[in-house]
């Protein structure tokens, strides 16, 4: 499977996911239709196939477009997206498998940004949307810190490390230097934060990153790292200093970062 990253509005991304095979392909959370239509008449591929992360309208943006542009597209979302997400017609429950081409995939419900967010799988690449940021996750607006909790450190987090995380924002360096003031002697954020200045200044995406990665440098999936908590607890001295309580600090301190 071929993947090209498609830059849409501000800072959103969108991804455009190729069976080499068939040549035929799906996009992840098309904000736009227009620069989507434009990287597959450019790759000379059909596009059958849109999979929504979540229904908010800077990942669902495109659909109508696209579909008034090719009524036969499968559009896929979370069950409980019904009437949220422009188009859908598959609406995926536990178990489902995802295809196109000759490409199959799956698909983890992961709530808290959004109560139907879900992250497609595809062999040893997921594509998070805005529950799973490079150094950061989403605000969470539906769920609850718990829900967020769970479905960045055991749902996605029990993925391999190798896996491959695609994103749906251009937040990297942003996150990077919040994760540093949390915990500043972290030399691996550093690193990343030098890896970050260089690709931007090539002009280059920071998008994948790996699992790996972020459990060096994600603050959300370091909350029982001794300097986070140290940090965490000069700033809210009622902090229990659970897990859970630890990532809702760290999420009220991004909130107003």
């Amino acid at each position: 499977m071929e993947i090209i990253t498609i830059p849409c509005l501000k800072d959103n991304f969108a991804y455009l996911l190729i069976c080499k095979k068939s040549l035929e392909a799906a996009v992840v959370d098309p904000s736009e239709a227009f620069p989507v239509q434009k990287i597959v008449k450019q790759n000379g591929v059909k596009l059958k196939t849109i999979l929504n992360t979540h229904h908010h309208w800077d990942h669902v943006g495109g659909n109508k477009d696209l579909v008034a542009a090719n009524p036969d597209l499968l559009v896929f979302g979370h069950e409980s997206d019904r009437g949220r997400i422009p188009g859908q017609n598959k609406f995926l429950k536990k178990g489902d498998i995802i295809s196109f081409g000759e490409v199959k995939g799956s698909f983890i419900h992961n709530p808290g940004h959004t109560s139907g967010a879900i992250s497609y799988i595809f062999s040893k690449t997921v594509f998070t949307g805005d529950t799973l940021f490079a150094a950061g996750c989403g605000r969470i607006f539906e769920g609850t810190p718990a829900q967020m909790f769970n479905s960045i450190n055991f749902l996605i987090g029990q993925l391999s490390d190798d896996t491959e995380i695609y994103f749906g924002h251009e937040y990297t360096e942003n996150n990077l230097i919040f994760a540093k003031s949390l915990e500043p002697l972290n030399l691996e954020i550093q690193k990343k934060i030098n890896k970050v200045k260089y690709l931007r200044s090539k002009g280059k995406y920071t998008t994948p990153t790996t699992l790996k990665e972020e459990k060096k440098t994600n603050p959300f999936l370091r909350c029982d790292s001794s300097e986070i908590r140290k940090t965490i607890t000069l700033k809210n001295s009622k902090n229990s200093l659970s897990k859970i309580q630890a990532f809702e600090t760290i999420r009220e301190l991004k909130d107003c970062f």
